[in-house]
């Protein structure tokens, strides 16, 4: 660790970042707070099965992990050597295709005899608000501020205190909203990942009439279970009337279930500032 501890204050301390939680395989070279490089490779083979399978994941990341830390580090234009440390995700995430970033990390740190750094995948959505890519001039936001993070396996609200004091305020009691996105297409009958279809056919129409209310769930906290059961119920019904309603009304229901979704966030969300005493610009989003 002689070689490239990180004290030196008067030079860039430059970074590998590894994420390997799910079924993308990203690798980052940041400098200080600005991102050089980010390449991410996806993994097409779970669009078969509808989800992501865990086996097939890690083995994609086996393929993928060396060749996109090479290009990261090319895109950077950073040699390995320049490398001060590595960062990776260590969890939460499926234990195999966490099991290949990990391992990789520790041993590319151990040849280079650098630091490790273990970084918590939620915890990296927050602080991503303090990550600026080139050119970008958004100002960083200011603690004490709320975060909404949003993704396909987890929602939650968190007061950050300091870059290292967070408080979980609330979180979902079931499904994530990302995975409800995703589900709820299956059940549409459109492919895999559904979520990003349920999004584009939304922004083609305006709900026309309000087919599901707001599950419920105490404080802060989020579900998003009894949203499937009431759109999987609403489809068989109406299905059962005409075979087509799914199909002539596509793009109705993809706004109406869009709709839903997002005001159940907001609604906590907006109680949370209430609850908090914050205004709207003390907010953080992250999905």
């Amino acid at each position: 660790m002689s070689r490239n501890t990180i004290q030196n204050l008067n030079k860039p301390v430059i970074i590998l970042g590894i994420e390997s939680s799910c079924d993308d395989t990203s690798a980052a070279i940041s400098s200080n707070d600005n991102i050089l490089a980010n390449i991410i490779a996806g993994q097409k083979v779970h669009e078969a099965y509808g989800g992501v399978v865990p086996e097939l994941a890690s083995r994609a990341h086996q393929q993928n992990i060396i060749p996109v830390v090479d290009q990261a580090l090319k895109a950077a234009k950073v040699n390995k050597k320049d490398l001060d440390a590595i960062a990776f995700t260590n969890g939460p995430g499926l234990m195999g295709a966490l099991l290949v970033g990990s391992s990789f990390a520790k041993s590319f740190a151990l040849g280079l005899q650098i630091p490790l750094i273990e970084v918590n995948h939620m915890q990296a959505h927050v602080l991503a608000h303090f990550a600026r890519l080139k050119g970008d001039s958004k100002p960083k936001p200011e603690f004490p501020f709320l975060c909404l993070t949003v993704s396909g396996g987890h929602t939650q609200i968190i007061k950050v205190k300091s870059h290292f004091d967070f408080e979980l305020l609330g979180q979902t009691q079931d499904d994530a909203a990302g995975e409800a996105f995703d589900k709820i297409a299956k059940m549409l009958g459109l492919t895999y990942p559904g979520g990003p279809l349920i999004d584009q056919f939304a922004a083609k129409e305006t709900p026309r009439r309000s087919y599901f209310l707001h599950p419920r769930s105490s404080g802060l906290d989020f579900s998003f279970s009894g949203l499937k059961t009431a759109v999987l119920y609403f489809v068989q019904k109406q299905s059962a009337i005409d075979s087509d309603f799914v199909a002539n009304n596509i793009l109705d229901l993809c706004a109406s279930v869009q709709y839903t979704i997002v005001s159940i966030l907001m609604t906590r969300l907006e109680k949370s500032c209430h609850s908090n005493r914050y205004s709207s610009s003390s907010i953080g989003r992250r999905g």
